[in-house]
């Protein structure tokens, strides 16, 4: 299954076609495929994120709480099992000097 459309779709045609399906607990498995974060521990995250050679992207966005524009900061890291994984952050600065990466989200790679 590729997709969480395609679960969606599954779903519906059991409720409508198997009387003995169980759908709470297809509503869980349902919420949690699809998800790029399954099986991401924060230890394969720090690794990716101290494992990376450069930062992959750079974005422009807005802060929510201040409406203030900011840069946030993709980078793509490989953990030692050889996972790529994509986090996302904002680089702090303390006294002019960028001092540390704070994550915002992280994903597994679907890079094929």
């Amino acid at each position: 299954m590729r997709s969480r459309n395609t679960l969606e779709f599954i779903g519906i045609w059991e409720e409508l076609h198997n009387p003995n399906f169980n759908s709470n607990e297809f509503v869980t498995f349902k919420s949690q495929a699809g998800l790029n974060s399954l099986n991401l521990t924060p230890g394969l995250v720090y690794e990716a994120i101290l494992n990376a050679p450069v930062v992959f992207k750079v974005l422009r966005s807005r802060n929510p709480k201040s409406g203030k524009g900011e840069r946030l900061y993709v980078i793509k890291g490989l953990t030692f099992d050889g996972v790529d994984v994509y986090t996302k952050g904002k680089i702090l600065k303390k006294e002019a000097v960028e001092v540390f990466y704070v994550l915002i989200s992280s994903k597994k790679s679907t890079d094929i």
